[in-house]
């Protein structure tokens, strides 16, 4: 650590923070930052530390508002000591560090629970949604956003009284909320949270039928568009784009193959673990998936040796069991379903190819099948759709069969 640093060290060492310095230090060797990440994150401590120090502010005030006071206030115009730290985006991380810290040490109580009627409400919604209705996480997080725009609209803070609402107002409602969406069907989002809310009233025995008439679904012609997919050639480009030297090469190989091989959706790429690979039976097992159910797959031997590779030659060294892990810091945890789509998004690129969604991987999958002679139910037992009309979609991409039932065009010379 050089001078200046060291003297930001003191800064802090002698602040209210200072009986908090050892815990936020061993937080960040357990999580595997940078050396220059933990000077950096100090000294924007230390810099808080003097401004709460100048500003006569308790450890036991800090909050979400006085880090934003002193990150959009103070910051801008500081003429702080020299020299004090301050780049925003390191502030804004060793400060959320700082909060969790106290939270975790009682200094400072949990954050901030709205107690307005509208949470008050949103509250008992999202109990319902989870304990009730079985919704997953992030589809009661959509639907919340959703109902808390309406509510707050209606109620602000004020009680919620669901007798106050007219078909007129729900109306009104959707097509707002159809101007932030880029196509029609999108507005069935809006639709399904708005339906859902009101049979959860329903069942508390308010009087609520005449706006659930009121919330019906645009015209969504099923299986009207044919799925995007890869052609031979664009996947043959791909592969090939995928051996090159880089930092996550092995790592975004094997998250192709576990997309294009298996038809896996982000979310299921990143939820594998080590103990569900069978290496010797060449099967892998598929928990926490979208319909909550735990399948067992053949593992092809091109996405095995995939595997492999990126855990014999890349993977960081941890404990965690998941397959696939940070790089970088805080280590020794898995990655997300966004950086599952995000290497996939690099890996087009790389290729050359003018895609973005990973799940074009999965319909490509399902159109090979199909190209190879499987049938419907065999592709719906691969993809894991518990219905075979989700899966009627990919007969439009079932060329060959296609072409032995289709008729003579009229006119035509036979």
């Amino acid at each position: 650590m050089n001078s200046t640093n060291r003297h930001k060290l003191l800064w802090l060492l002698e602040s209210q923070l200072a009986p908090h310095v050892d815990a936020l230090m061993l937080h960040f060797l357990n999580c595997r930052y940078a050396s220059n990440t933990i000077d950096n994150y100090l000294a924007g401590l230390a810099h808080f530390a003097l401004w709460i120090g100048q500003c006569n502010i308790d450890v036991k005030s800090i909050d979400e508002t006085l880090i934003d006071r002193f990150l959009d206030d103070h910051l801008p115009c500081c003429n702080c000591e020299k020299p004090v730290f301050h780049d925003r985006k390191d502030l804004h991380a060793a400060l959320g560090h700082l909060l969790v810290q106290l939270r975790a040490n009682a200094v400072i109580a949990d954050s901030a629970i709205g107690l307005t009627p509208v949470d008050e409400e949103l509250r008992r919604f999202d109990d319902h949604m989870n304990h009730v209705r079985g919704l997953a996480p992030k589809t009661r997080k959509h639907y919340l956003a959703i109902i808390r725009r309406l509510l707050f609209g209606q109620f602000a803070d004020q009680p919620v009284e669901i007798s106050a609402f007219k078909p007129d107002d729900i109306r009104k409602f959707v097509v707002c909320q159809s101007e932030f969406c880029k196509v029609t069907t999108s507005i069935s989002a809006p639709v399904s949270a708005l339906r859902g809310y009101f049979r959860y009233r329903a069942s508390l025995g308010n009087c609520v039928h005449h706006l659930i008439g009121v919330t019906s679904f645009p015209a969504n012609w099923q299986q009207a568009a044919l799925p995007k997919t890869l052609n031979n050639g664009e996947v043959e480009r791909l592969l090939a784009a995928l051996d090159y030297d880089g930092k996550a090469a092995r790592r975004t190989a094997a998250i192709v193959h576990c997309a294009l091989d298996l038809g896996l959706r982000s979310s299921e790429v990143a939820n594998l673990g080590i103990d569900d690979i069978d290496w010797s039976a060449a099967t892998i097992t598929l928990r926490r998936t979208k319909g909550r159910r735990e399948d067992v797959m053949p593992l092809p031997a091109a996405t095995g040796q995939a595997i492999a590779d990126y855990l014999q030659f890349e993977r960081p060294q941890t404990t965690n069991r998941a397959v696939f892990v940070r790089n970088v810091a805080p280590r020794d945890q898995p990655v997300g379903p966004d950086l599952i789509r995000k290497s996939i998004r690099q890996a087009y690129a790389r290729a050359g190819l003018p895609y973005t969604r990973s799940h074009l991987l999965r319909h490509t999958m399902a159109s090979r099948l199909l190209a190879g002679g499987s049938s419907l139910k065999e592709v719906a037992d691969v993809l894991r759709h518990r219905s075979l009309n989700t899966t009627l979609v990919y007969a439009k991409l079932d060329s060959k069969n296609l072409a032995a039932v289709a008729l003579p065009w009229p006119g035509s010379v036979s």
